[in-house]
């Protein structure tokens, strides 16, 4: 009885860490209160669907789609902003945006020579909604990261039907993180990485605005959480020992809000989570894609007029610091709950990626009095 005793407590040990979210274990990032969900979804008719490929010892790699609102997207466009951190990425669809400052499709994620494949379903998507049957011109919005280390990425397993199922598939409310679509391969400080999310609803007095974040992790740096310096203290991070590509990749981050901002506001709001994903301890390497793509759900811009003006309510300057507060903490908590929510995972080429060591880093953050 008792030499079964250590594998009993291993196994609860197990069971107690594996894949719980920080909150539940006594983390508690930013001031801010969360939304229901602490998902981007906390912005309304904000919807994810994700599909996840997974095949014998070569595929780890997915789809997520990041659908903004109900209805036709092309026809009813919302604004919107790109703000590039480290321009290393394939991000297709920015001009435009930048441009002309709206969205007029759903944003697909997947990993970086799926780009094509993605953007080629998205236009099918845009083109078979009811009220397009006269578009010529689609500007579909799909971003990577390079998941190539546990994917057999040259493969591009990734298929029209698995971007189309994942549009299909979009919903509302709770939110699959860590190892599950466009994250299924990507490795973050080291460790496994993924989809994370989170979000932030800011006070009556400050607005009772919700702001919205997801991400998906691909990069490295030395792993900060909530202050404390865990990749330091567990000896795991990049440019240790020598010159090395341990902290290239990317970081994809999508911010949602249903505060009225319009596209300038928008590209001040992205600009924030580049601060979020900093204070995790990244560092927007050489090699590493970082991008935001923020959104406004409060109105709409008709794709056609007969109206020569228009005229819509929007936030005030001085009204935009507590969201971009919220943006900060938002994208912080989504890239610590992508690592929290991954699981360790053995892909191509027998490349194995561990998950982050929850049970070590409790005790690190216990040692720093972060713990509640």
């Amino acid at each position: 009885m008792k030499k079964s005793l250590p594998i009993i407590l291993l196994f609860l040990s197990v069971q107690l860490f594996a894949q719980k979210r920080p909150r539940e274990l006594g983390i508690k990032i930013g001031v801010l209160p969360t939304g229901p969900f602490n998902a981007i979804t906390d912005v309304a008719g904000v919807k994810v669907g994700q599909v996840t490929l997974v095949n014998e010892k070569d595929v780890r790699t997915g789809v997520t789609a990041i659908i903004p609102k109900g209805g036709n997207l092309f026809q009813q466009k919302i604004p919107a902003a790109i703000y590039i951190g480290n321009g290393f990425g394939k991000l297709t669809g920015y001009s435009q945006v930048e441009e002309l400052g709206t969205l007029e499709t759903p944003i697909i994620l997947t990993n970086t020579l799926s780009v094509p494949t993605a953007a080629d379903a998205l236009i099918d998507w845009t083109l078979n909604q009811k009220g397009n049957e006269n578009v010529r011109s689609v500007n579909p919005v799909v971003g990577e990261t390079n998941d190539s280390f546990l994917n057999d990425i040259r493969g591009r397993h990734i298929k029209k039907e698995n971007v189309l199922e994942a549009l299909k598939n979009a919903q509302t409310g709770k939110v699959e993180e860590g190892n599950v679509g466009a994250g299924t391969g990507t490795v973050c400080f080291n460790w496994k990485g993924g989809i994370g999310t989170s979000s932030r609803k800011l006070p009556g007095k400050l607005g009772g605005y919700t702001v919205g974040v997801l991400t998906q992790t691909n990069f490295g740096g030395v792993l900060k959480v909530n202050g404390v310096p865990i990749g330091e203290e567990l000896g795991k991070y990049a440019f240790k020992e020598s010159l090395d590509k341990s902290s290239d990749g990317s970081c994809m981050m999508i911010i949602a809000t249903d505060a009225p901002l319009d596209a300038r506001n928008l590209k001040r709001l992205a600009k924030r989570a580049i601060m979020g994903m900093a204070e995790t301890g990244g560092i927007a390497s050489n090699g590493s894609g970082d991008y935001v793509i923020a959104f406004s759900t409060a109105y709409q811009i008709p794709h056609e007029t007969t109206q020569g003006t228009s005229s819509v309510t929007l936030l005030h300057n001085d009204f935009v610091s507590p969201l971009f507060m919220a943006t900060i903490e938002a994208t912080n908590e989504a890239i610590i709950n992508s690592l929290f929510m991954a699981k360790t995972s053995e892909g191509f080429q027998g490349h194995k990626v561990e998950e982050l060591p929850k049970e070590k880093v409790l005790e690190i953050m216990r040692k720093y009095g972060r713990l509640k």
